[in-house]
């Protein structure tokens, strides 16, 4: 089987759901990647589960154009919220032919290992019964800030529906060797998201945050070396997020998604896979 790609939300932040989908499907993805669980980020869109007129006019656009929800974002886990609360979102992506959710963490106390634990296991639990996965995203920003921190959550956790995500961006940001990599369950894997970014690393959070929401980099434009990480993994989808101001504003949401597309095919088309890493159990 060949590459499979999916439009993430971040990469065409304005775009409705039925609109990205009609975008994702001109431009040639295979999936999308949907935030029905919104931040409430300044300017940010919500499109929420509740919206049945939204969730009607994005179920007839998979419909006609064929492309297919991959995942759901973003059960984040926090403080102050109870889980039960992503529960909407969940049953809206099971109906739109969702796989898989993506979770994070931003909590603050550096002492809540336990609560992560929890937190993390409802998710799971939740979203199983909607035949979802939940995979546990590092943002080098966030209160999980590298791989093996994620790691230990999910292992503790022990569901079976539970995964880590790998972005190509935050393996660079937080310095995850290759090694680290290759000592996770194959079975953790099920998506990644995939975008280059520039070789010196923000010393700031704020700096950190620019570069991940607004300044990514197509593949081979940068300095991530991307073929490697996911020589890696087992061949799963491919989730371009790519947010890049600049070019959004230049080229619009749809040109800017095809190239980020056609640059993706290119670079993995010339750069084969090695061999398959020996699996862990």
């Amino acid at each position: 089987m060949g590459n499979q790609f999916s439009l993430a939300h971040l990469t065409v932040l304005g775009c409705a759901p039925p609109e990205m989908t009609y975008l994702a499907s001109r431009a040639g993805y295979d999936f999308v990647s949907f935030r029905f669980i919104p931040l409430w980020t300044p300017g940010e869109p919500a499109y929420l589960p509740e919206d049945k007129f939204m969730i009607r006019k994005t179920k007839a656009a998979l419909a006609e154009t064929g492309v297919r929800m991959l995942d759901l974002e973003l059960a984040r886990i926090l403080a102050d919220n109870d889980p039960k609360s992503y529960v909407p979102a969940m049953e809206v992506a099971a109906e739109l032919g969702a796989r898989h959710v993506i979770s994070s963490a931003w909590t603050t106390d550096r002492t809540d290992r336990n609560f992560l634990i929890e937190r993390f296991s409802e998710i799971c639990d939740l979203a199983r019964s909607f035949g979802l996965t939940v995979n546990l995203e590092f943002p080098s920003f966030s209160r999980l800030t590298n791989l093996q921190e994620a790691a230990d959550i999910v292992r503790a956790a022990n569901r079976p529906n539970g995964g880590i995500l790998i972005d190509t961006l935050y393996v660079h940001f937080s310095r995850v060797g290759l090694d680290e990599l290759d000592e996770l369950p194959r079975q953790w894997f099920h998506l990644a998201h995939i975008c280059d970014g520039p070789e010196q690393i923000p010393a700031t959070r704020n700096g950190l945050v620019h570069v991940a929401r607004d300044a990514r980099l197509h593949l081979g434009e940068g300095s991530i070396d991307v073929a490697a990480i996911l020589d890696r993994m087992p061949q799963i989808p491919y989730s371009i997020e790519l947010p890049n101001v600049e070019q959004v504003r230049e080229l619009g949401y749809e040109e800017h998604a095809r190239r980020c597309l056609q640059k993706a095919r290119h670079y993995l088309d010339t750069h084969s896979r090695r061999q398959p890493i020996k699996a862990t159990a």
